[in-house]
């Protein structure tokens, strides 16, 4: 089919008012959050429906029509900023909340709903989801999904993964796969949804999700915690852990890089005098204690005691905890140093956490030592984040960059992607965390539900 007419007949099947082209596609369109430059895609296809989806995949196969697809366009891997020719299946109008069950515990979204929204009708039902992320206004829950997204609450509720119960998913062909599933047990044959939760929409189009929700903790207590370094940080987590269990909540551990950076450009305010070698920010339920805020105090206290923290400072109000939260948040706030960032998502078992803190510290005083390296993490799920804002005297490329530290992290036995998934952007060193019999299967997957390659071409597998 001509390309001419695939966007009349796409025009046609969607009207003026959700489908784009030239002059019209909105500029959001054009670029995700990764921080490329913006590339406008062929058109932009809005769609209200799974029917509607379906039938513009339908087209789209028929014409071997590559398509990207885009949620929130949060993604910091590149997966959903438009390559050139590329048609955009934005699902930016195929969302709301269809329902919250009580009785079983889920609540059913279309693909679009952002994030938050969702949060939102689980508390007004009592519940709780379970995924939390940064970019909660503006990620979707079928873009979450697609890419198994972590976040704050991993330690108590898990990955996205944990939370699916059921999905609707539209293939290549328009193919429509429903399985809303509600619950826990069901095991008839394959279950290919979990196929694609975290397939980065290189497989098929997620449409519909079924969440399951959690009991709302109770008496949540916030501190920050000064330890020393990364050593204190993972004793402190196997004492909380050992004395509140699955109450831990959170535990975002920030290095002495990072809290010298809020400290002293994003926050501007002091917490620890002199600013420790890390701190971690911890929020634990506390249930049916009798008095929680002192329980939790004394619990703070006993672990001082036992060598586990330097200091702790407590929220007693929303208010201070919200000021707590400023330290682990000022990460969002970098675009302020004016320079080019790179955002690593890392997996580092946490036997090797230490160890590979210690080499990326040198690896960065070695190779760029003008530039910024600062260091943060969920590490309890064995996550790091390292941020470098490069300083161009230093004379490196990105590219040169990347390749260091993605060599320090497979040298521990780690992950490239921790939770940002794979994308474009990733692409090339996928190897070093998956072996050649894993990308052989994977790109048989591919070729089995994608066969003409149109879906989100060259994100995860090259080349595309």
């Amino acid at each position: 089919m001509p390309a001419d007419d695939l966007l009349a007949r796409l025009a046609a099947l969607l009207g003026p008012r959700r489908f784009a082209t030239g002059a019209a596609i909105p500029a959001r369109n054009a670029a995700d959050a990764a921080g490329g430059a913006p590339q406008p895609p062929l058109a932009v296809a809005m769609p209200e429906t799974t029917a509607e989806v379906a039938a513009v995949l339908r087209l789209c196969h028929g014409a071997g029509q590559a398509v990207v697809v885009q949620g929130g366009l949060t993604g910091l891997a590149g997966g959903a900023h438009p390559r050139p020719g590329e048609i955009a299946l934005s699902l930016e109008r195929l969302k709301g909340v269809e329902e919250v069950d009580t009785t079983s515990a889920t609540l059913t979204a279309r693909a679009g709903t952002p994030l938050a929204e969702v949060q939102a009708a689980a508390e007004a039902a009592g519940l709780l989801c379970g995924i939390d992320l940064g970019a909660r206004g503006s990620c979707t829950i079928g873009g979450n999904v697609a890419t198994n997204a972590g976040g704050n609450q991993v330690l108590r509720y898990g990955m996205a993964r944990r939370n699916v119960l059921g999905l609707e998913v539209v293939l290549a062909d328009g193919t429509v796969l429903t399985r809303l599933n509600k619950m826990m047990k069901n095991n008839a044959g394959y279950d290919w949804t979990q196929l694609h939760i975290g397939s980065e929409g290189t497989l098929g189009v997620i449409t519909r999700v079924v969440l399951a929700l959690h009991p709302r903790p109770q008496a949540v207590q916030t501190a920050l915690c000064a330890v020393a370094g990364t050593g204190g940080a993972l004793a402190l987590l196997a004492g909380l852990t050992a004395r509140f269990g699955p109450g831990l909540i959170v535990f975002e551990a920030m290095w002495h890089e990072f809290l010298e950076v809020a400290r002293d450009r994003i926050v501007r305010a002091r917490v620890f005098d002199p600013t420790p070698a890390a701190a971690v920010l911890v929020e634990v339920a506390m249930g049916a204690a009798a008095d929680p805020a002192d329980a939790f105090a004394d619990a703070l206290g006993a672990l001082m005691e036992e060598g586990h923290l330097a200091d702790a400072v407590i929220a007693h109000s929303e208010a201070e905890r919200a000021r707590l939260w400023a330290w682990r948040e000022s990460v969002y706030e970098y675009s302020r140093l004016g320079l080019p960032i790179i955002n690593f998502d890392l997996g580092v078992p946490r036997v090797a956490m230490a160890a590979a803190v210690e080499d990326l510290r040198a690896l960065a005083r070695a190779r760029w030592p003008r530039s910024l390296t600062v260091m943060f993490g969920h590490i309890a799920d064995s996550n790091l984040h390292v941020v470098v804002a490069i300083d161009p005297a230093d004379g490196l490329s990105e590219v040169a960059i990347e390749d260091a530290v993605y060599a320090v992290v497979a040298g521990h036995g780690g992950s490239i992607s921790a939770e940002h998934g794979i994308g474009v952007i990733k692409r090339p060193w996928l190897g070093l965390s998956r072996t050649d019999a894993e990308l052989a299967l994977m790109r048989r997957l591919k070729a089995t539900l994608d066969p003409a390659g149109i879906l989100n071409p060259g994100r995860v597998l090259g080349p595309g």
